[in-house]
């Protein structure tokens, strides 16, 4: 393959400017750069509410073992040299923590992903440890064998990730491969239908949806308004603070990727007063009703999931998942926690159980306790990013229990209480009324 691309001055304006305006607070200053808890092919395990499953990558060899620093040092500079020779934009960036390492990266890629030809850049981390730097690339290689999630990921088919000399210094070569004349024409029709959402628009409805769901069921007990969260914290050391309504119309997963991570920059800088939680509005991933539309949410909130989780940032954050059709029952794991998911259908009686509500565990029908999903059932595709210090006090310190799912398997859960209630509420409103409420908020994005 021969690469012709150009030094690109957007591409460098941009990740100097991302650097410079992240902070620089770690998410956790011990095990700041662990490896990703993952299920055995790949998918993020880890859930609000519900226990992980501790499975991880294992950590590649080091190739380098023996070289000495000031080899490493010169080879770096000879490697730099010589992609700047090829015509490789070298993009400096300051950023020196997990939130800024990402949201380096994946803005780089989202503008690179504009660009239906060929393109390599390479990003230099100097404040960003190689082993972290391999980290990323190398979850990302195995990320692009899961076809699972690649099926419903296809931008993300032509990017290669790569530590420079493989690892003998801190930058990131990414590179692309020209689209096809079908890809090109698809992601000419992607753009042309990002143009159709209104942020105005989308933002009423989505506050629609939590003043009748998130407020007036109170699927969320803490939540007494669209605009302020965290309410009735404050004697567990909570602060309310306003909620961030944050928008991008892309439908492509590097932009959401990029405006998901600049989201948690901003989360990062901002005490909890001033912003206590964002509410990340995504009309363009997963847009309709079929299979096909809820596979793509179901995939990108994996993949933003999956990297937050790489170097426990899940440990700061947790995360809420929304979609117009949202459906547990066919979210991977279908049986097991799912990060920013509800619990599995499967689990429901047995939750209902603990709760004390043995009854309706028994009488309720499957199609009652699937009415659960309306907790999830936004208007459009949405992402809450919550701060765990508000998550942790909701939950209370003896919110883990074990719950009997029968037949001899037992499993760490939290939310008994919360999911119990939200499931009876559910059931009690009735498919006919939620489907119209919901239809209605749809239909106001649009007319």
């Amino acid at each position: 393959m021969t690469h012709s691309a150009k030094p690109n001055s957007r591409l460098l304006t941009a990740a100097t400017i991302l650097a410079v305006s992240c902070v620089t607070e770690a998410f956790a200053p011990v095990n700041f750069y662990n490896r990703p808890t993952l299920g055995k092919d790949g998918s993020v395990a880890r859930a609000v509410g519900v226990s992980s499953i501790n499975t991880s990558l294992a950590m590649s060899d080091d190739p380098l073992a023996g070289m000495s620093d000031e080899r490493k040092a010169n080879l770096f500079q000879s490697l730099l040299r010589d992609l700047q020779i090829e015509g490789v934009p070298l993009l400096g960036c300051d950023a020196n923590q997990v939130h800024t390492l990402n949201a380096a990266v994946w803005t780089t890629m989202a503008e690179i992903s504009d660009q239906d030809d060929e393109q390599r850049a390479c990003v230099v981390l100097e404040e960003i440890p190689v082993s972290a730097l391999l980290a990323f690339a190398e979850d990302f290689t195995v990320l692009k064998t899961q076809q699972r999630l690649m099926g419903y990921l296809p931008e993300l088919r032509r990017f290669s990730i790569s530590v420079v000399g493989k690892g003998v210094g801190p930058a990131l070569l990414i590179e692309t491969e020209p689209r096809t004349e079908e890809e090109r024409a698809y992601a000419a029709a992607n753009r042309e239908f990002e143009g159709n959402f209104d942020r105005v628009r989308i933002e009423a409805a989505l506050r629609s949806f939590i003043d009748r769901i998130v407020v007036g069921m109170e699927a969320c007990p803490y939540t007494k308004s669209a605009d302020i969260s965290a309410t009735g914290l404050e004697a567990r050391g909570v602060t309310p603070g306003p909620v961030g309504y944050r928008f991008s119309a892309s439908t492509d997963a590097c932009h959401v990727m990029s405006s998901f991570w600049n989201c948690i920059c901003e989360l990062m800088a901002e005490p909890e007063t001033n912003l206590s939680s964002i509410m990340l509005s995504l009309p363009g991933i997963g847009a309709g009703d079929g299979p096909d539309a809820h596979a793509r949410f179901a995939a990108v909130v994996e993949l933003v999931g999956r990297y937050l989780c790489l170097f426990r940032g899940d440990g700061s954050f947790g995360l809420v998942h929304f979609h117009p059709s949202y459906d547990r029952s066919i979210i991977h794991p279908l049986d097991a926690p799912s990060y920013g998911h509800l619990p599995p259908i499967s689990w429901l009686r047995p939750i209902l159980r603990m709760g004390g509500r043995e009854a309706e565990a028994e009488q309720l029908s499957d199609e009652e306790l699937a009415l659960s999903n309306y907790q999830r059932r936004a208007p459009h595709t949405a992402i809450n990013i919550l701060r765990m210090s508000q998550v942790n006090a909701a939950a209370g310190p003896k919110s883990i229990v074990n719950l009997d799912l029968g037949n001899g398997r037992v499993e760490k859960a939290s939310g008994i209480t919360l999911y119990t209630r939200n499931t009876l509420r559910m059931a009690q409103s009735g498919r006919e009324n939620l489907q119209y409420a919901l239809d209605a908020e749809i239909a106001s994005q649009y007319n």
